[in-house]
């Protein structure tokens, strides 16, 4: 994606990118923030009619309405993932991805249910680093999906390996 690109579909003059956004790659970023941010509004308004549910019906129908949609976001996951590798040579792009994890961990937390202190958010975090990575093998090969009661089994084996005793060291 050139930035000649951009502006000739935004209609945009060239100059402008640069001058509002400071980068290419810094418009895309916030293009992809902002594409996230309404996949979880989607995601979220799937799950209307488990609003009260306990948090491990609340997480299933999270997985489910993520993967539901999946394919009709694989542009924006591609583009995700670019931005994130970017990140590393690009101070604001990496602010802004940050930026945009931190506010998700927070939504995640509050949309399952998981709490609104650290460890809530904490676990918000292990749960959508689990997504991103699921979105990430799905973008090299749909057969590395892992969904529906796959994803149901392999976590609670997840679960019962946790709550395992620990071994000795």
């Amino acid at each position: 994606m050139t930035a000649r690109a951009i502006a000739k579909e935004s209609g945009a003059n060239l100059a402008s990118i640069t001058y509002h956004f400071g980068s290419k790659d810094v418009l895309v970023t916030e293009a992809v923030i902002t594409g996230l941010d309404r996949w979880l509004e989607e995601v979220s308004s799937r799950m209307f009619d488990v609003e009260r549910a306990d948090v491990w019906t609340r997480f299933l129908a999270a997985a489910e309405a993520v993967e539901s949609t999946r394919q009709i976001h694989a542009g924006l996951s591609s583009s995700f993932l670019a931005a994130t590798a970017h990140a590393r040579h690009d101070e604001t792009v990496r602010r802004l991805i940050v930026e945009g994890v931190q506010r998700t961990r927070r939504q995640v937390a509050q949309l399952i249910g998981f709490g609104d202190d650290a460890v809530g958010f904490d676990t918000g975090g292990l749960v959508l680093s689990m997504f991103y990575g699921l979105m990430f093998q799905a973008l090299l090969d749909p057969d590395l999906a892992i969904e529906g009661d796959r994803l149901n089994q392999g976590m609670l084996r997840l679960v019962g390996t946790v709550d395992a005793p620990a071994p000795s060291l």
